[in-house]
């Protein structure tokens, strides 16, 4: 199989590829569930500048005929595992003039504004190395018109007990959906 990966990735890749590190490729179907996992076979030697990826090829046994030509499949290269490390939601982090950053809820509904150092990502999840705690909650909804400071009405996710809210001033608020981070 072969599949592209934006060539900013090439840094943390090659020096694995270099080494003769055996880097496993998982082959997740249209529902996200493993399919196949494989090896990473072949790293490309040219960045594809019209689409700003890079090739590499991935070899599957494939003993249990769960892979067909042509099927639709989702790569994912596992290079590190990091263990212990406190992950938020890749929607919570922004970009801007401070840098990358997330908004943290408080206990009196406010946000403050905490810059991040971030880690490996995965799926929907970025790990932080620094910024935030585990527990904290963080929003990933309603970001556009946020300000460090601001008030926000929380949003419960489904299957979650709605908090009891905080006195509200008289104005309109940006309401804000949070996740956990953990």
């Amino acid at each position: 199989m072969v599949f592209a990966v934006p060539s900013e990735h090439l840094a943390q890749i090659y020096p694995h590829w270099n080494r003769g590190d055996a880097l496993t490729v998982e082959a997740l179907d249209r529902d996200g569930k493993l399919a196949a996992q494989g090896k990473l076979a072949a790293v490309d030697n040219q960045i594809d500048t019209s689409t700003g990826t890079i090739k590499l090829k991935a070899q599957f046994d494939n003993t249990d005929d769960t892979l067909f030509p042509d099927q639709f499949v989702t790569a994912r290269l596992r290079m590190d595992t990091v263990s212990g490390a406190t992950l938020v939601p890749s929607a919570s982090v922004q970009r801007g003039a401070p840098g990358t950053f997330v908004y943290v809820v408080n206990a009196d509904n406010t946000v403050s504004l905490r810059k991040l150092s971030l880690g490996p990502a995965s799926g929907d999840l970025v790990s932080v190395q620094d910024g935030v705690k585990p527990g904290e909650k963080v929003v990933i909804d309603g970001l556009d018109k946020l300000r460090d400071g601001a008030q926000v009405a929380l949003i419960a996710a489904p299957g979650t007990p709605t908090p009891t809210p905080a006195p509200r001033p008289h104005r309109r608020q940006p309401a804000a959906t949070s996740a956990p981070t953990g």
